[in-house]
């Protein structure tokens, strides 16, 4: 590891509407909630440097990327995608591939470290009042989400990244109008908290152990 990544606070999240947090103040967004966290916990992280749109695919997210083109060494760099893959009904093959590919970068901006990096599964949303009112089948929505998250956990697996499920937190009460915004579709901060919750003994642990070495 260099000395810059060893001494870096930065943060990166990457993602989509999830990351975003579509229809929530930057605060009320899991990146911004576990960063916070993070630092009540004594680790030095800033806010995070967020790229994220909502209805982004992988190759859409890697194109953004390009576009913006962020600098690394990051402390810590997060991604969530695939929920618009599996929206648009587009083939898990090609998610796959192009979630190594994300993966891969985001290991090279952690400064090649692939313990500075932290996957969160996609969340479920099958459940939601948005799901039902435009027909869509829950478990058909369910069985195509858990397929693109084996995929994910396994392709983490295979580069040592840490991965995170939070796909069952979202189907716990991920029809309840507090845990939605407005659009009955997106998390409400109080979802996001959820999330963060999950994530911070896990993020906490890859920070210390990565600034011991």
């Amino acid at each position: 590891m260099s000395e810059s990544t060893a001494t870096c606070t930065r943060y990166l999240a990457l993602g989509d509407s999830y990351t975003i947090g579509e229809g929530v103040p930057s605060a009320g967004t899991w990146p911004f909630q576990l960063a916070a966290a993070l630092r009540a916990q004594g680790l030095q992280l800033d806010d995070p440097q967020v790229i994220a749109t909502t209805g982004w695919t992988t190759d859409e997210l890697a194109a953004a990327i390009d576009a913006q083109a962020p600098e690394g060494p990051y402390a810590l760099v997060s991604l969530l995608i695939g929920v618009n893959n599996q929206y648009r009904g587009r083939p898990l093959a090609e998610y796959r591939q192009q979630f190594e590919q994300l993966l891969q970068r985001a290991i090279a901006l952690a400064g090649e470290d692939p313990r500075r990096v932290l996957v969160l599964s996609t969340p479920d949303w099958g459940i939601t009042p948005y799901a039902q009112q435009h027909g869509r089948d829950a478990a058909e929505v369910a069985r195509e989400i858990d397929d693109f998250n084996a995929a994910e956990q396994a392709c983490c697996g295979d580069y040592g990244v840490a991965f995170v499920d939070i796909t069952g937190i979202s189907r716990d009460r991920g029809d309840d109008a507090a845990m939605l915004v407005e659009d009955g579709l997106h998390p409400s901060a109080r979802m996001y908290q959820r999330w963060a919750d999950a994530a911070l003994p896990v993020a906490a642990g890859l920070l210390r152990a990565a600034s011991t070495t």
